[in-house]
């Protein structure tokens, strides 16, 4: 059943979506004497089938959903799969016995993917937790990116490198869509565990080091991190196209593996070419 903590986020998160859908979009007619944006909560009590009461307060934190009540109110809002997911989530559901996943600091999941990992020779991945962070990575990742050994333990994140590390903002083109998805995956799959001491932390430590996307944090959105295809310059290396994929390792489904595969095989030999230089600093910047 959710804490305290999840009620709360899990209002906020159903409030939010409220506010975003219009009238029209779910048959009801709109009137401009309407002062709030999007739906009204008796709007939405009523298409999902509960009372007015209950509903104000799911979205105040003060009572628990059902799967199946909280399946219908889901559907009031419009919610895609990767959101009812997050709101299933913060409801309680779907979610692992505390600590069941984190009993040896993720090392046996780490030292039977490592493997994987480094069969991967031009093709930079990386194996993160529920966090998001960095359980085990390949050589080619250390190359591209800059080696996650140089950072400090409490901020070997994925999501702390995406918004603090000039590195990786240097080369990446088109950094922010890829980043803004990355936090969206980020706090679905965080989001149920925010009274966690290590999410507060990840937290914290990005309002310090990128106080100006603030914004992002008080977000309410989540996505899957999806496949795309992305484009680096590494100083020296000429501009390589890489294929961006993802999955869960059986052992672990809240863990997750990012691939960056070469586009081409022009891509390759570029990739190969950049995995024989020295290792570089996560946090250096590339030079010329």
């Amino acid at each position: 059943m959710s804490t305290p903590l999840r009620s709360t986020e899990l209002g906020a998160f159903l409030r939010a979506h409220r506010e975003l859908i219009q009238p029209g979009d779910v048959g009801l007619v709109s009137t401009a004497r309407r002062r709030t944006p999007g739906l009204r909560r008796e709007e939405v009590a009523s298409l999902s089938g509960v009372g007015l009461a209950w509903y104000t307060w799911l979205e105040q934190g003060r009572v628990s959903a059902s799967r199946q009540v909280l399946g219908a109110v889901g559907r009031a809002l419009r919610l895609d799969p990767a959101g009812l997911r997050h709101a299933m989530r913060l409801a309680g559901f779907h979610e692992p016995a505390a600590g069941e996943d984190e009993a040896d600091g993720g090392g046996s999941l780490a030292a039977t993917v490592q493997p994987v990992l480094d069969s991967w020779t031009v093709s930079p991945a990386v194996l993160l937790d529920k966090h998001f962070d960095l359980l085990g990575w390949n050589a080619a990742w250390s190359a591209l990116w800059g080696s996650p050994e140089s950072v400090p333990a409490d901020r070997r994140n994925l999501m702390w490198l995406m918004v603090a590390d000039p590195r990786l903002r240097g080369i990446l083109h088109d950094w922010e869509p890829l980043a803004m998805n990355v936090f969206q995956h980020f706090r679905a799959q965080a989001g149920p565990a925010l009274g966690d001491p290590r999410t507060g932390e990840v937290y914290r430590h990005l309002d310090e080091h990128a106080p100006e996307l603030s914004h992002w944090w008080g977000c309410h959105s989540v996505a899957e991190l999806t496949a795309r295809t992305v484009a680096v310059e590494p100083a020296g290396a000429g501009r390589i196209s890489l294929s961006l994929s993802s999955f869960h390792p059986v052992d672990d489904p809240s863990a997750l593996v990012l691939l960056f595969t070469p586009s081409s095989a022009e891509d390759g030999v570029r990739m190969a070419s950049l995995a024989q230089r020295p290792l570089r600093s996560v946090g250096d910047r590339e030079a010329g």
